[in-house]
């Protein structure tokens, strides 16, 4: 499914690509919006009926200036796997390499995002992640906190006179804080580093 989101994204660039956009917002256009509303790719991943990870996520924004954006974002999802298998990396839905069980997270986000050159932008997302911890026969065997601090370097592609836009880039994922993690579950953590490199895929419309 990783493979099948990255061969999409890699198809939308090669279409963004061949079109005449303008990738930062000036005050003085009459294309600037203050608000927008959007989501991501990694929606696509609902569609591996394997593991299905119920992911959902939501992004409000709001425009301070042509280069300074606040946002807030709701996540959910569920996820099987130590978060710091690098992504892409076979280990990954590997046999013997997940939980016992299963962890669900609900996540509120805030976030900044700066744009220094046209459409160039760097962001962080801070995510107050609260999460219900499963074990494999889907009975609850606790509660537990993780503060997650994303750091992204992208790229803003606009379409439709600013109507819409796609956000491609790269960034690294750490938790400074995790709490009461069952002790299965932290077990199988203990192998992988407390961050990952993962890409972004944002997308949205301007009103």
């Amino acid at each position: 499914m990783q493979k099948k989101i990255l061969l999409f994204v890699a198809l939308t660039l090669m279409v963004a690509s061949t079109q005449q956009v303008k990738a930062q917002n000036a005050k003085q256009d009459s294309t600037y919006k203050k608000w927008f509303v959007g989501s991501t790719l990694y929606l696509l991943g609902n569609l591996d009926q394997t593991n299905n990870p119920e992911y959902i996520q939501l992004n409000v924004g709001y425009r301070i200036t042509p280069k300074d954006v606040v946002s807030f974002r709701f996540k959910r999802s569920i996820y099987a796997w130590p978060l710091g298998i690098p992504f892409g990396s076979p280990s990954f839905d590997a046999t013997g390499q997940g939980y016992s069980g299963h962890a669900r997270i609900l996540a509120p986000t805030l976030g900044y995002q700066r744009f220094w050159w046209k459409g160039a932008y760097t962001s962080v997302q801070a995510l107050n992640a609260f999460e219900k911890y499963f074990d494999s026969n889907k009975n609850k065997i606790g509660n537990g906190y993780t503060l997650y601090l994303d750091f992204y370097v992208g790229y803003q592609f606009k379409f439709f006179k600013n109507r819409f836009f796609f956000e491609p880039a790269i960034g690294i994922s750490t938790w400074p804080i995790r709490s009461n993690v069952p002790e299965s579950f932290n077990a199988v953590e203990q192998k992988w580093p407390n961050y990952f490199i993962q890409p972004g895929f944002d997308f949205g419309f301007n009103f």
